[in-house]
């Protein structure tokens, strides 16, 4: 195996972004629904509007906050994965890697980042400062190609515990949403040394049919049981990433206005209470466009539903926020899947991508469970 870290820039060539740019000029619209309402998917009139938006998008912005940033490709489990590693200069920091969302990148968390490794200049103590390690996960962004198949979310974590060893980390913590929260939660199930714990946005705990289990839960609960219910009703990107990835893939390596209708998660995972910026959701989807990977990040979800392994229950430590308008845990089962859970918080406002919609919120939860570590 090549352990060399090397150091990375991304630097789109401007033909890559021309090209984009003539294609949305010649996109052909679905005709819309009467009614035109997220109750069939992504509206024509939302795409029309974020088209125009995106023909002045300014990629080139997005690009130097990336490498604002140092970058590095390095060679883990026989796949290319890019990262960035940004210390802090604070003796003694707490080193962090932050795992993303699907459909999200690196980008999740470039708000993130100066808040984590200077908090003296953000409203924090010396003592909440964090070494950080973003990776973009096997198939995500410039962690590609992809040699080969089998990249389940534990196959991640025990690559990212690889990557964090490699930098010279012999303890870390994790955070993460989305798939980043089922990597953290792996990363706790392994537990490997050193661990400081995963603080995570969601666990993703069901019921098992047995009733007793359900036998003490009130509004809450329900109320939770209720959002989950509705997502599956909306989450038909589910079924066809889990079945024929490839199938869907065709058409998002060809058409970046597909690539921006399958990206509406940003919108509509809370039931239109989404708080991510049109400017967010057009970087992302510039990201998967430009390093055509919508395909292979959804090749996730197959694997995952063809994983051969039985039910295991957590004991590594682990925090969760809970944002209003996010899938919400529900902690009796949550704590029937995970034997150490150590910090639990709820937030008013934020959702499934809050590292992007209120980043201040998710920084302090993070000063406030590993502070305890």
């Amino acid at each position: 195996m090549d352990e060399q870290v090397t150091p990375f820039r991304v630097e789109v060539p401007q033909a890559d972004i021309d090209d984009l740019r003539e294609r949305l000029a010649r996109t052909r619209f679905a005709p819309a629904v009467p009614g035109d309402s997220w109750d069939y998917g992504t509206p024509e009139s939302y795409l029309r509007d974020m088209v125009a938006r995106w023909q002045d998008f300014d990629w080139r912005t997005v690009e130097a906050r990336l490498n604002a940033h140092p970058g590095f490709v390095t060679e883990v489990d026989g796949q290319r994965i890019h990262f960035l590693h940004v210390r802090s200069a604070v003796e003694g920091a707490t080193p962090l890697l932050l795992a993303h969302t699907y459909p999200g990148s690196v980008l999740d968390f470039l708000d993130m980042i100066d808040p984590l490794v200077d908090p003296e200049a953000h409203g924090g103590r010396p003592e909440d400062a964090f070494h950080v390690v973003v990776p973009s996960m096997p198939g995500f962004g410039w962690s590609t190609p992809v040699v080969d198949t089998g990249w389940t979310m534990e196959r991640v974590a025990r690559a990212y515990d690889t990557l964090m060893r490699r930098l010279g980390y012999d303890s870390y913590g994790v955070h993460g949403s989305d798939g980043g929260a089922m990597v953290g939660r792996e990363l706790a199930v392994l537990d490997p040394e050193g661990f400081l714990g995963a603080h995570v946005l969601q666990l993703f705990s069901f019921p098992s049919g047995d009733p007793d289990e359900m036998a003490d839960f009130g509004p809450e609960e329900y109320a939770a049981l209720a959002h989950l219910q509705w997502f599956q009703s909306v989450g038909g990107y589910n079924a066809m990433n889990g079945t024929r990835p490839q199938t869907v893939a065709a058409g998002l390596a060809d058409s970046p206005v597909a690539v921006l209708a399958y990206s509406e998660l940003f919108e509509s995972f809370g039931n239109g209470t989404s708080l991510v910026t049109p400017e967010q959701v057009l970087a992302q989807a510039t990201l998967y466009w430009l390093t055509n990977t919508y395909g292979s990040a959804a090749r996730y979800h197959f694997e995952e539903q063809r994983a051969q392994r039985e039910p295991v229950v957590s004991r590594g430590r682990i925090g969760v926020a809970v944002f209003k308008d996010d899938f919400r845990t529900i902690r009796p089962l949550a704590e029937r899947d995970n034997a150490r859970i150590e910090h639990w918080s709820e937030f008013p406002a934020g959702g499934h991508f809050a590292a992007m919609e209120v980043p201040g919120d998710v920084v302090g939860d993070l000063r406030v469970f590993f502070g305890r570590a």
